[in-house]
């Protein structure tokens, strides 16, 4: 499997926008000092990788990011020999660059890769915090900089997919969900370039979208989406038609389900 989609070495001089909801950043900064993995819980779109992106800047780290899913294997984590132009040789995977050069590794929805993949993490996520490279024989020291860090959607969690308790228990967990109505609404201005009543209406409206979730939803608007509606809005596509394609129909495939959001929706923003 070619790595090169899921390593994702970055320092951006810009800073990303991000507005705290409680103290996560000092728990983070705190896990940071004292060498300490986090796991961060919470639903699609509510901000968690945004938070990870502007931790690394703040810590002025490389940020490794990797999708995690079912096809994902350990070599892809960690490494594997290639074949070149002068024979055989062997290239770091984006846990072992971030291990080596003390940068932060984050696993984006852990639940999904396989369980013989996450075994690799368990050295790394306590105290002994070394990577065991089998194929080279290298026993990998972290680097003092080296964070672990590792997200999921309790959402999605079922008998075949979680994570086992003895390997949540190695992390500091925190706890995301969608920010409180003025928090949410200071991101959509910052992010959108809004104005504040469309950023308002937008919250309201997803406010009400969500006390929709028992109505054959699997998931609810997320930060993610509104902040696509607010940008489509905001640049003059009809509001109608952005509610349908940014917060009706990424939602559900029933099209009674999506009438019945777009119904909720033109309360809010005339045809």
């Amino acid at each position: 499997m070619d790595t090169s989609n899921i390593q994702l070495a970055a320092v951006d001089n810009n800073d990303r926008y991000y507005q705290p909801q409680a103290n996560e950043v000092s728990v983070f900064e705190y896990a940071y000092q004292h060498h300490l993995p986090v796991l961060i819980k919470g639903p699609t779109g509510c901000g968690k990788t945004r938070f990870i992106e502007h931790m690394a800047q703040k810590l002025n780290k490389p940020l490794y990011t990797v999708a995690c899913h079912d096809d994902l294997t350990a070599a892809d984590l960690v490494g594997r020999h290639l074949i070149g132009p002068e024979g055989t040789y062997w290239q770091d995977g984006p846990l072992t660059r971030a291990v080596r050069e003390g940068g932060i590794c984050y696993l984006d929805e852990i639940v999904e890769a396989r369980k013989d993949t996450t075994v690799v993490l368990h050295p790394l996520a306590d105290d002994r915090r070394i990577l065991p490279l089998e194929r080279t024989g290298e026993l990998l020291a972290a680097h003092p900089d080296f964070m672990l860090v590792v997200s999921y959607n309790p959402g999605y969690q079922n008998l075949l997919k979680g994570m086992k308790p003895s390997t949540k228990q190695r992390f500091v967990a925190l706890r995301f969900d969608y920010p409180e109505k003025d928090v949410e609404q200071q991101i959509l201005i910052n992010e959108a370039k809004v104005e504040a009543h469309l950023a308002f209406t937008l919250v309201e409206l997803a406010q009400a979208l969500r006390r929709l979730e028992q109505n054959d939803l699997d998931e609810v608007v997320s930060t993610r989406l509104l902040i696509y509606a607010a940008k489509m809005m905001s640049s003059g596509m009809n509001a109608i038609e952005v509610c349908r394609s940014c917060l009706a129909e990424p939602l559900t495939d029933d099209p009674d389900t999506i009438e019945a959001l777009m119904a909720v929706a033109r309360i809010y923003f005339d045809e």
